[in-house]
């Protein structure tokens, strides 16, 4: 089907402030509408990907909208935090917009990953008229609980990191041919940006901050039918199955193997997303009786061992699908924890946990599909060695689990402050451990993430970690694991001290969510990854990346990473980037103390004469009371690189009972 592309047309909100949209047009009168909403520039940062997906829905029928939120890319204003009530009250105003529009029939449906997937979620949670359906990759239902700031009441190191990451997005100039006042808005952003690391951290428990976007507080509210979507090697796992157990409306839930990515572009295993999209909002927007809404609720890659690397390589398993979630098919089984082992029934007994700080350096980046390689959790056994771990005998018969693995124990500790991470791992006969799934708590949080509070050192106290959703069968001969330590460097940042964690054995045990299907349903299972097109852009400099690990002097074990994204002229209209970044992680086994994350980005705009460059560096340290941290922003324009801004910040923020 013939389309019309609109480069850049303006939105004009009722204050006066305008939202600069890319639209796609079939050229077949009024139709549906699928908004994209992102603070990641529709100009030239997300332009690659929406040449693979807007392109094919406005083929298929569908009038699309990609909106650059407030204060990024080339829409004015200024942009606040994550998610805010501006960020939602322009996207209300945005969706009233589009179906007002005389291309539009006024059915309005909304589609995102990662920011576009929660506030799709978000947005639906709203009610906006217009809105029909929605369908949401790798988002949350819980900002606190499944983000990248806290995980069980845990600090994870991302929340620095992807602060870091946001404040050098943020900083990025309008597009000088659409924007005249590009320089005066660029000076704003650059003095304004938001020190979200600082402000993040500041919110530390499950308070009201949180729970604004976290559509769990009201399941109810949420009143358009969802396609919910990620992909094992993600972050965010655990979504889809809490939207399809808990939505009183049309939902389906979608885990394939993939990382952060949308499907088709997965450089894990492609599947044809765009069918799966299509069809959706051909149902729920154009109206068609294409049976969408009987799909399987819960459709899933059974992961199986495949000897796992940090690099991107192929899975191995098999698509499985569950009419119903929660499923009668999935039994809790109980297995009570013995030394070094399980038990049918609880024993006496105890065990004490002390793990070196830098156990975790084989768990990869905590949301893989952000760098370009080298970011998958490798083989445990380096990890397992350093934590104390529970083993099966050598299964006689295979073992599928599908859900959320719970951990319930009774522990006493000798800090007021400790944590405790379960990892649960698929073990082969040649002694590979795979991760299938894992999880943190902070101990001061056993009670409540709302109201946590110092532990008493030598008193027992009762907890549950609620591992992460999982899809994976254990071949005969393998054995699961239960490695439990008191550190998981680089994703989760330490406690003040170390720590011992004392488990009394009579009151602990794994209860495994298993599968046992006596007649498998047809999974409809995504296919692979359509033809699609994609941005012929002049690639100038190739895209290279490294990860290094090394021992200093001082015993410091460090994490070092490099990813150039390469840097490429856009054929649209010439506007030439390119970017960088570095990541330094460093910890000593001893110290928790030592914990330091580092960063440094930069961008690269040019078109004809104009020129700017932009670079930040970002850094956190900590001690026993505060966390520290630092950022520095340099900013430049022309071929000689005239100064235009160098401003540093330097934020302190109490630990509490972090």
């Amino acid at each position: 089907m013939p389309i019309e592309t609109i480069e850049n047309t303006w939105i004009t909100l009722a204050d006066g402030r305008r939202l600069a949209a890319r639209i796609w047009l079939p050229e077949t009168g009024p139709a549906p509408a699928i908004l994209e909403y992102l603070p990641y520039r529709k100009r030239d940062g997300t332009a690659p990907r929406d040449e693979t997906t807007h392109t094919v829905f406005a083929e298929a029928g569908y009038a699309c909208i990609r909106v650059d939120i407030a204060g990024t890319g080339d829409s004015e204003g200024q942009f606040d935090d994550e998610y805010s009530e501006q960020e939602l009250r322009d996207g209300e105003a945005v969706i009233a917009w589009i179906a007002a529009q005389d291309w539009c029939d006024g059915h309005v449906g909304m589609i995102g990953i990662s920011w576009g997937g929660f506030n799709g979620l978000q947005l639906a949670f709203r009610q906006p008229p217009a809105l029909k359906a929605v369908v949401s990759v790798a988002s949350t239902v819980d900002r606190y609980a499944d983000d990248i700031h806290f995980m069980g009441g845990c600090l994870l190191s991302d929340n620095v990191n992807w602060g870091s990451q946001m404040f050098a997005y943020l900083t990025r100039p309008a597009d000088p041919d659409l924007r005249a006042d590009w320089r005066q808005d660029w000076l704003e952003r650059l003095q304004n940006t938001p020190f979200s690391a600082a402000d993040w951290l500041r919110h530390q428990t499950r308070d009201p901050y949180w729970k604004h976007g976290s559509i769990c507080e009201d399941w109810s509210a949420i009143q358009t039918p969802v396609l919910a979507i990620t992909g094992w090697a993600d972050a965010y796992v655990n979504a889809p199955p809490a939207l399809a157990a808990n939505l009183a409306v049309p939902t389906k839930a979608v885990i394939g193997p993939w990382e952060h990515r949308y499907p088709h572009i997965s450089k894990l295993d492609p599947a044809d997303f765009h069918s799966e999209v299509i069809g959706w909002f051909d149902r729920w927007l154009k109206g068609q009786q294409n049976g969408a809404e009987d799909l399987p609720a819960y459709r899933a890659y059974m992961q199986e061992h495949f000897n796992p690397t940090p690099q991107n390589g192929p899975r191995k398993g098999r698509w499985i699908a569950e009419s119903r979630w929660p499923s009668p098919n999935v039994l809790d089984q109980v297995w009570h924890l013995a030394p070094g082992g399980f038990s049918q029934n609880p024993g006496p007994g105890s065990v004490g946990i002390t793990s070196p700080c830098h156990v975790g350096m084989e768990s990869g980046y905590f949301c893989a599909g952000m760098r370009i390689d080298n970011e998958l959790a490798g083989d445990q056994a380096n990890d397992d060695d350093l934590s104390a771990c529970f083993d099966s005998a050598p299964l006689q018969d295979p073992l599928e689990l599908l859900g959320r693995a719970k951990l319930k124990f009774q522990f006493s500790v000798d800090q007021p402050a400790a944590q405790l991470v379960a990892r649960l791992c698929d073990v082969s006969p040649e002694g590979v451990s795979q991760r299938i799934s894992y999880r943190s708590l902070n101990l001061c949080h056993y009670r409540s993430h709302e109201t946590p509070e110092a532990l008493q050192p030598g008193e027992n106290y009762e907890a549950e970690i609620t591992l992460n959703e999982c899809a994976h069968r254990l071949r005969e001969g393998h054995v699961l694991r239960l490695a439990l330590s008191t550190s998981y460097w680089p994703i989760v940042w330490p406690s003040p001290r170390p720590s011992k964690v004392t488990l009394h054995l009579q009151d602990c045990a794994i209860h495994l969510p298993v599968r046992e299907a006596t007649k498998e349903i047809q999974a409809s299972e995504p296919g692979p990854a359509q033809v699609y097109p994609v941005l012929a852009a002049e690639q100038l400099r190739a895209p290279s990346a490294l990860s290094e690990r090394t021992v200093a002097e001082d015993g410091r074990v460090l994490l070092k990473t490099y990813d150039d994204y390469g840097k490429t002229r856009d054929p649209y209209h010439d506007l030439i980037v390119g970017s960088d970044v570095h990541m330094h992680y460093g910890i000593h086994p001893d110290d928790p103390a030592t914990a330091q994350f580092e960063t440094a980005w930069s961008f690269t705009f040019e078109r004809g004469d104009w020129q700017v460059a932009i670079s930040t560096e970002c850094r956190m340290n900590c001690d026993a009371q505060n966390f520290y941290l630092y950022r520095k922003l340099r900013a430049t324009e022309g071929a000689d690189e005239t100064e235009v801004l160098t401003k540093e910040w330097s934020k302190t923020v109490p630990r509490g009972l972090l």
